[in-house]
């Protein structure tokens, strides 16, 4: 693992009639072994470049290119069934009235019938399902289905495996169970692969690198931490995970920033990769703070002190909305222990790690 598999420079899709491309000047790479995920709301372009990645779509500028062949770029579009791609769809697409083995054996294409009955058994035993194999879909669940649609789609071994919202046909408790399923079946046969999705706790479970898609922009390009902890834009920040925006004055001086807001003065050490802060004099200027609900720790001693005015039970945890005596809301996980009622008041302080990453600009 380590060699780029899929490359993407500068990549627009445009459909005919339309003014605007629906993915524009979009850049990525995933590594071999590597699974990706494209993930963002309804409409941003992240089906148009999936599809354009299998070549159901052609590219009107840049270029897709799988290991050392370029596949996609205006005017040559290689034909999907001469990429070595798997494909799984929402709907799985199994054929009703072939048996599960029927429906994985579609794909094996010239080999004996002995070759094709060990593979079949391979793929069944890696995605758990050997003991139906002469089971037809409909005797299956929800969950079964989509593990067979896995399961034909790499009993071709292929180089490259495409999965679009591969399990919003299924309920929310499976989704994520599923999710985390696929994964290990995936890293077991070494697959690279690039997942579509809406739903950010797929994602986080299971990629090794995340794509937010915003009006066909690619907005970041990068692990599950860094895009909760260190969102690229406000788009970003917002889009994942809970989290709000509290006004700041950030200055910064001695290789450090620190940033005055209404829960007292946050102050860290100078990431040296935000040129933003590199390049800013010691003088004050206003800022927004993201701040996480596990950024906010309830405290009965804190001098900050907030008015519960929602509380969602998680469980293990609440999540309370908190509104601030200055009027600015913030969010906490607390522990379901703590039941506090609403309107009551409780003591909270900011445990933010590391925060220098998550000023921006004030919003005009």
């Amino acid at each position: 693992m380590g060699t780029m598999f899929l490359t993407l420079q500068q990549v627009d899709v445009r459909y005919a009639g339309q003014q605007t491309p629906a993915v524009k000047g979009v850049s990525l790479s995933l590594k071999a072994g590597q699974i990706g995920v494209l993930i963002g709301p309804s409409g941003c372009g992240k089906t148009s470049l999936l599809r354009a990645i299998a070549g159901l779509e052609p590219v009107s500028a840049g270029l897709i290119q799988l290991s050392d062949r370029i596949v996609s770029q205006p005017g040559t579009t290689a034909a999907p069934e001469n990429r070595r791609m798997g494909m799984v769809f929402q709907d799985y697409a199994l054929f009703p009235h072939l048996s599960v083995a029927g429906n994985i054996a579609f794909g094996l294409h010239g080999q004996s019938a002995s070759a094709k009955a060990q593979r079949i058994e391979e793929v069944l035993q890696l995605v758990g399902l050997s003991e139906v194999q002469n089971r037809y879909p409909h005797e299956l669940s929800g969950g079964q289905q989509q593990r067979v649609a896995l399961a034909r789609a790499l009993a071709p071994k292929p180089e490259l495996l495409l999965l679009d919202e591969p399990f919003s046909n299924l309920d929310v408790d499976l989704r994520e169970r599923l999710a985390l399923e696929i994964r290990a079946i995936l890293k077991a046969a070494n697959a690279t692969a690039l997942f579509v999705t809406h739903d950010q706790m797929e994602a986080f479970a299971i990629g090794d690198v995340i794509g937010v898609i915003q009006d066909g922009h690619l907005a970041q390009w990068d692990d599950a931490y860094h895009l909760y902890h260190r969102p690229a834009s406000r788009f970003v920040a917002e889009f994942i995970g809970h989290g709000v925006f509290i006004p700041g004055r950030r200055s910064v001086a001695n290789g450090r920033v620190e940033v005055q807001t209404v829960l007292g003065l946050l102050s860290d050490e100078i990431d040296t990769t935000d040129s933003t802060l590199t390049k800013t004099s010691g003088d004050p200027v206003n800022c927004d703070v993201l701040l996480r609900a596990d950024d906010i720790v309830h405290d009965d001693h804190a001098s900050v002190k907030a008015e519960i005015v929602r509380k969602a039970f998680r469980g293990s945890e609440f999540l309370y909305t908190l509104r601030l005596q200055s009027g600015d809301i913030v969010l906490a996980h607390v522990p379901s222990h703590h039941d506090h009622k609403l309107g009551e008041w409780i003591g909270i302080r900011a445990e933010v790690v590391s925060y220098t990453h998550l000023t921006l600009p004030t919003k005009a």
